[in-house]
């Protein structure tokens, strides 16, 4: 195994697949693993042939939060080397979520702090059974800022407020209850749990998802604006003349795949 606390591979099907890999520390995070997470999301976001990206974490746990010891490190550093982790790590967040292809947690064993950050930050999340989650920053006397953004989108502000509250530990029941997570299934099946949402994402047409997409986020800020109405009106008019659309309604009418699902090899 690679010795990279972050990997990235990309299969045949344009599935990418990013892997937590501190595996010895639960996938705690530190400052090696928040830029290897930057530098993974990047370069997938300059690979044309990604469709879809997997987050998973290696080992016994999906990702343990932050690794204290480094948190004990970066707090005898200066005030802007602090920040600029600190930005880093609120940019990387952000770019998984800005993300523009669409993208799925999968989550077993233990998902803290930032890990909770990121099974939000994803479009889609599917837990086992075994997952626990908590947002313990609390309980270390420091706060989840860096990751408070998007768990007010996913979570709003009454489930949040119990969890980034008390730092309690909730269950795959409750994540999927409170909307963390749309999926839970047993112990040792992520993968079986996640290949109808892979293939449903690799079926639809790349261009009109990534707008979608985008289109999700805006609405959170502008809905019923007037000109947010005419550009949602602008869209759908000129997106309906595009090629995609075209082969879309083709393959439908046609009883076949569209030409932009994978081919298999061979």
């Amino acid at each position: 195994m690679s010795d990279s606390v972050v990997l990235s591979e990309v299969d045949a099907r344009g599935v990418a697949t990013v892997t937590l890999n501190r595996p010895a520390v639960n996938n705690a995070y530190n400052a090696a693993v928040i830029e290897g997470l930057a530098r993974a999301f990047a370069a997938l976001a300059a690979n044309t042939a990604v469709r879809v990206v997997v987050l998973r974490g290696n080992g016994k746990h999906f990702q343990a939060g932050a690794d204290l010891a480094f948190l004990r490190e970066l707090a005898g550093k200066s005030l802007e080397e602090g920040l600029a982790f600190s930005r880093l790590t609120v940019a990387t967040v952000d770019a998984l979520r800005r993300f523009h292809r669409p993208t799925i947690a999968l989550v077993h064993g233990g998902c803290f702090g930032g890990g909770v950050g990121l099974v939000a930050a994803c479009d889609i999340a599917i837990a086992a059974t075994d997952a626990v989650f908590s947002l313990s920053e609390v309980r270390w006397g420091i706060t989840p800022s860096p990751i408070m953004g998007v768990l007010g989108r996913r979570l709003g502000p009454r489930a949040l407020g119990r969890f980034a509250l008390s730092g309690e530990r909730f269950d795959a029941a409750t994540a999927h209850r409170i909307g963390l997570v749309h999926q839970v299934c047993a112990p040792g099946r992520l993968d079986d749990a996640a290949a109808p949402t892979i293939e449903a994402l690799l079926t639809a047409a790349p261009e009109a998802t990534a707008t979608t997409k985008a289109l999700i986020e805006e609405s959170l800020l502008h809905d019923g604006e007037p000109h947010f109405n005419d550009a949602l009106a602008q869209e759908g008019a000129s997106r309906r003349l595009m090629p995609e659309a075209a082969e879309g309604l083709a393959s439908f009418a046609e009883k076949r795949l569209p030409i932009w699902y994978p081919k298999k090899p061979g």
